[in-house]
């Protein structure tokens, strides 16, 4: 029997029917081809979501990248660095900062944690020289970041202490009193002899959403066996003085400036 070939509008179709008046394989496959498009969609779209969320050769923090400060304010740059950038959030103490992507966590201060947090839940009463050796680190960085494999000399730290309720760091005076004050602590410490220190710039940024004031100095320690250019930030909250330092050699100062410029704007509270 020859094949029926059915013209409409002027334009024939060959492949319309088949020789027993039923529809042709293209048509018969096409429900399958639809679906099959679909699934390859879906996939597609799956293995994006994945590369994102896995930072897969860098495709989220590049994404990111093009819009930062938007990624920033839904502190995306806690899971993936962004601009070249990282954020540190300590919602214990209460405070967070963003550091250099390259820049990793000192192992030293996370191990001591990790024996604290043993020890709190130990149920054995805490020994003596454990009593006096915490006494003794009260001061010690809860935080610490720097280069891999650097000799400790280039890196931000953050240092939580007790105060009383009621202390306030504008009792000192404005920021250059306070910069000064600080600068002359550091000097008149006696752990090192001939240590000479410089304020170079202090400033005061105040945030009025968490009414927080936040003392910013730069500053200059020098002795016969080295030259430090450091950036500070200081800000007192509820029995609790926050200091942040970033430090790095005189000789490295002008590659790392703009780093620590944008370290030091953006520390804040975050209760």
């Amino acid at each position: 029997m020859a094949m029926t070939v059915q013209c409409r509008f002027g334009a024939c179709n060959p492949f319309k029917f088949n020789g027993n008046g039923g529809p042709s394989p293209a048509e018969e496959f096409a429900p399958l081809a639809t679906k099959f498009q679909r699934r390859l969609l879906l996939g597609l779209g799956s293995a994006s979501l994945v590369a994102l969320g896995a930072n897969f050769g860098g495709i989220t923090s590049f994404l990111l990248s093009l819009s930062p400060q938007n990624g920033r304010n839904l502190k995306l740059d806690v899971l993936y660095p962004i601009a070249g950038y990282s954020r540190c959030v300590d919602t214990k103490e209460g405070f967070e900062f963003i550091y250099p992507a390259t820049w990793v966590g000192d192992q030293t201060l996370l191990y001591r944690a990790a024996k604290k947090r043993e020890m709190e839940l130990s149920l054995d009463p805490p020994s003596l020289n454990d009593d006096v050796r915490r006494r003794a680190n009260i001061n010690e960085p809860v935080v610490a970041f720097g280069p891999p494999g650097s000799t400790g000399e280039l890196n931000v730290s953050v240092i939580v202490s007790s105060v009383a309720p009621d202390f306030s760091i504008e009792a000192f005076g404005g920021p250059d009193e306070v910069g000064k004050a600080v600068v002359r602590s550091i000097t008149e410490s006696g752990q090192r002899p001939n240590v000479n220190g410089t304020l170079i710039k202090s400033t005061l940024r105040e945030d009025s959403i968490r009414n927080a004031k936040y003392y910013e100095l730069e500053f200059r320690v020098e002795s016969p066996s080295f030259r430090r250019h450091n950036v500070s930030v200081c800000c007192a909250r509820g029995g609790k003085l926050f200091t942040l330092n970033a430090q790095a050699p005189e000789s490295e100062w002008p590659r790392l400036k703009s780093d620590f410029y944008r370290i030091a704007d953006s520390f804040s509270l975050t209760t």
